[in-house]
């Protein structure tokens, strides 16, 4: 059964394919923070990444995602990028999650939002 999930399925790990294909034609380039590993074609262009843990696009640093798209030729395991002290760590999207940030007033928040007092019209159709 495990066979058949890494055989058709992509959004549990890397298929079947593309181990297959990283085993023969890539070159381990680095590895992130996180553990997810960078490797590009032996003399050719494609990059790509295997996640460790869940495939989530957001995961991916910066500086390895200016790598993966072209716009930087050595990878930041090669020559890093000077960090900027307005940077701040990673933090995971929790949208559509229990942790996800409801406001104050919203439907899925505690509470109940303050009622709103003299400047507040409801439109009327006309």
């Amino acid at each position: 059964m495990n066979f058949l999930l890494r055989a058709l399925t992509w959004w549990h790990d890397s298929t079947l394919g593309t181990a297959l294909f990283t085993s023969r034609k890539g070159e381990k380039v680095g590895e992130d923070e996180q553990g997810n590993v960078y490797y590009r074609e032996r003399g050719g262009d494609r990059r790509w990444v295997i996640y460790n843990g869940e495939i989530e696009a957001t995961r991916i640093p910066p500086e390895w995602h200016a790598w993966l798209h072209g716009l930087t030729d050595a990878p930041p395991s090669e020559k890093p990028l000077p960090t900027q002290t307005w940077e701040k760590p990673h933090h995971p999207n929790l949208t559509g999650t229990a942790a996800a940030y409801h406001p104050p007033g919203s439907l899925l928040s505690e509470g109940s939002r303050s009622r709103a007092v003299g400047d507040y019209e409801p439109w009327t159709p006309a």
